[in-house]
């Protein structure tokens, strides 16, 4: 099934976009666009934090490093606060060998004892350094007389452990923020990229979507598959889907009837559902080929498949049974046509001895000329009724005598035979023994000593049907295939196809749970035998029926000379298929 055309693209309008890519397309670059700058924001948060925190423990370190050296100790207690000073120096070394803003060491009055800017030596710190001089270390982010700048503070201890002062490092504020700014480049180049790469899948993407799309909106998806639910389920041919690995995809309601499956059959494998045969095999591509034929149940199918792109395929199937009868019927309508015309060629030359004999006044040779031509066909019409007593049956039989013995085949009853009037399914019946018949005539017809041997037994509630002929037989590789559909060694009839009567035959005896077989004998031909169990409805309570009829010697069922009777039971045209 092919997708619907794709509209015609009109001018291109500003506005939401309605194609099925563009939609997908337009979402998923928002999407990408909102995770990378969500992404980029809860990297910058957390790194500026962690630059604070790092710059406040590198000065906390410096000043650690400061207070521990016993040097600095002494002389804050040794010496006056000055420029010059030994605390001084040492103060500007460190600062200078760190890269710190400042190096502050103060007593425990809060003076300074060194300073960057020397001439605020011997003033009073201008932050609290309580904390500090209690004994504890401070990391802060704080302003002084330098600015803004990230601290740290200790205590400055004497030999004795005793507090004697504090050290203050600051590390410049502006150069935390100037590595966040070197950073966010950076930062802003991956961002970038990995937002370039993400809209570029996301095209590459939606350009394949716009392709398995056709370039549809959503709207016309939605009022596709509303139409192809209503035409599926509402045609009168049968369509069947199915995937890759053979399973069933897709069955709507008249390949449900054809097939005999429920709405459950969809999801199982192709032979689960169908089991083994030619329709699975036909469905499945092993059978390839254009209209193809197949018997599922009573019904004649045809089956075209085409294969799918994804590897599955799709499958249609028509029901050929009423044609397949009317095809049947056809040839049998034209096989009784030409029988017609040949006795009416024959019924004209027997008028014109009847009236000879009357112009010559040979009144008793008259007489006896008809006699003998009403006798025969009495006699044949008798023979059958008395064997076959199921009108349908009787009527068939009569007329394919009539049939067979304008193709010079003589048809017989077999000895024996006997058929009372209780069958279950008459038409199966007749259906059944006018293939084998018509099948028989084919073979039998220009062979020496051309005839037909026809044998109706009952056995309890079985009846045995038997059909022989004198053909040249089926081979024994060939007594499977011939119960095949589509197998047949004849030319084509009018209707095109051929190989479906034996299939029937063994489709209708295996519904009532009997069997067909083919052998041969040693006289040659080909000996049919169908067995159909319980194809008689019960004896009803009342006088048991007589023994059946002694058997007699076979006869020819087939008219002689003369026509059918005027009032025998004619032939429906039709019954076999």
């Amino acid at each position: 099934m092919s997708a619907a055309p794709t509209t015609p693209r009109g001018p291109r309008r500003f506005g939401r976009p309605r194609r099925v890519f563009s939609q997908v397309l337009v979402m998923q670059l928002a999407v990408i666009t909102g995770v990378t700058v969500l992404a980029t924001g809860l990297f910058l948060a957390p790194l500026s934090a962690e630059l604070d925190d790092q710059a406040m423990r590198r000065a906390l370190a410096i000043a650690q490093t400061t207070a521990a050296q016993p040097q600095i100790a002494y002389s804050l207690l040794t010496t006056e606060a000055s420029q010059d000073g030994p605390v001084q120096a040492a103060a500007e070394r460190i600062r200078r060998s760190t890269g710190a803003e400042y190096v502050v060491i103060m007593d425990v009055r809060g003076v300074r004892w060194s300073h960057t800017d020397a001439s605020r030596i011997g003033g009073v710190v201008s932050t609290d350094p309580s904390t500090a001089l209690a004994g504890s270390s401070v990391m802060e982010i704080d302003s002084g007389t330098l600015g803004r700048s990230a601290r740290g503070k200790v205590p400055l201890r004497d030999g004795s452990d005793r507090v004697i002062g504090a050290v203050s490092v600051g590390i410049a504020y502006d150069s935390v923020r100037a590595r966040l700014l070197a950073v966010i480049p950076g930062l802003l180049a991956y961002a970038g990229g990995a937002l370039a790469v993400g809209a570029l899948a996301a095209f590459l993407i939606s350009r394949r979507l716009q392709r398995q799309t056709h370039d549809l909106a959503f709207s016309d998806i939605s009022a596709l598959l509303t139409e192809r639910e209503a035409m599926l389920h509402n045609i009168r041919e049968g369509v069947v889907a199915l995937d890759r690995t053979g399973h069933i995809r897709l069955l709507n309601d008249e390949a449900q009837r054809l097939l005999g499956l429920g709405p459950g059959a969809a999801g199982k494998p192709l032979e689960e559902a169908l089991g083994e045969g030619r329709t699975a095999d036909v469905l499945a591509g092993r059978v390839v080929g254009d209209d193809l034929v197949t018997v599922r149940g009573s019904r004649v199918l045809l089956a075209n498949r085409m294969p799918t792109d994804d590897g599955g395929a799709v499958a249609t199937l028509r029901d050929r049974t009423e044609l397949e009868y009317l095809g049947r019927e056809l040839d049998s309508t034209r096989g009784l046509i030409d029988a017609l015309r040949a006795q009416d060629h024959e019924h004209a030359n027997r008028l014109h001895t009847l009236l000879g004999l009357l112009e010559l006044e040979m009144h008793e040779d008259a007489m006896e000329f008809v006699t003998e031509v009403v006798g025969v066909h009495r006699a044949t019409a008798e023979q059958v009724t008395e064997k076959v007593h199921d009108s349908l049956l009787a009527s068939l039989l009569v007329g394919k005598a009539t049939v067979a013995a304008e193709r010079g085949v003589a048809l017989r009853m077999a000895p024996g035979s006997l058929l009372p009037d209780r069958l279950v399914d008459p038409r199966g019946l007749v259906t059944v023994l006018g293939n084998l018949v018509d099948n028989a005539l084919d073979a039998a017809a220009g062979s020496a000593d051309a005839r037909i041997e026809v044998g109706l037994r009952v056995e309890s509630r079985t009846v045995i049907l038997r059909v022989h002929d004198s053909g040249p037989g089926v081979p024994a590789g060939d007594h499977e295939f011939i119960f095949t559909e589509g197998w047949s060694t004849k030319e084509l009839p009018a209707h095109g196809k051929r190989g479906l009567g034996l299939p029937l035959v063994r489709r209708l005896a295996e519904r009532q749970g009997g069997s067909v077989s083919v052998t041969g004998t040693d006289e040659g031909g080909a000996v049919f035998t169908v067995v159909l169990p319980e194809a008689l409805r019960e004896t009803p309570p009342g006088p048991q029926a007589g023994p059946d009829p002694p058997s007699e010697p076979c006869r020819p069922v087939g008219p002689g000379p003369g026509g059918p009777p005027a009032h025998a039971p004619s032939a429906k045209p039709g019954e076999a298929l």
